[in-house]
């Protein structure tokens, strides 16, 4: 079942007042002019997130499959990969799963899985004009086809390098 996307709130002004301060910060008069935005915003990004409950394994390299699911997902975009890589977990040190991500020229593409729970993580983050809900819905796509089980627990979209309005 697909639920209509929540509506962002903006605020006009966001200070430091509103903002907990960061460990380790010790110039606050900095930190509120690096956090006081006035006026309009555009976004020069999107980031893209999902979790997912259901997942199983589709084979044994299963870190290797998702590899693939994301690099595809990314040739039928906009998108450049610049670099790939995969990190398995076998449990003895992590729990068992995989971390997956595709290195774009425009940000990330990343799979996150914590195999023994069924619980998978999604994130694409992209600037400019990179339609990262489109590669995240053909990841989902792909997935569903081999794990028809799965359920979207949380779907976030949420509009990334926000700046104030150009000329």
């Amino acid at each position: 079942m697909t639920r209509p996307a929540k509506a962002l709130v903006r605020p006009n002004r966001v200070t430091l007042s509103q903002t907990p301060e960061p460990a380790g910060f010790i110039c606050k008069e900095w930190m509120q002019g690096a956090l006081t935005i006035e006026g309009s915003l555009a976004a020069h990004g999107q980031h893209v997130m999902l979790d997912l409950t259901g997942y199983t394994s589709p084979r044994p390299d299963e870190g290797e499959w998702m590899l693939d699911v994301l690099r595809q997902a990314v040739t039928r975009s906009t998108a450049r990969q610049v670099h790939a890589h995969v990190e398995d977990f076998d449990g003895t040190q992590s729990p068992p799963g995989f971390a997956a991500v595709v290195l774009l020229d425009e940000s990330h593409l990343s799979a996150h899985c914590y195999s023994d729970r069924g619980w998978l993580a999604i994130d694409c983050f992209t600037c400019g004009g990179t339609d990262a809900q489109g590669i995240v819905d053909d990841v989902l796509e792909a997935l569903v086809a081999v794990m028809p089980d799965l359920v979207v627990q949380q779907h976030r979209a949420v509009s990334r390098f926000m700046h104030p309005l150009e000329g």
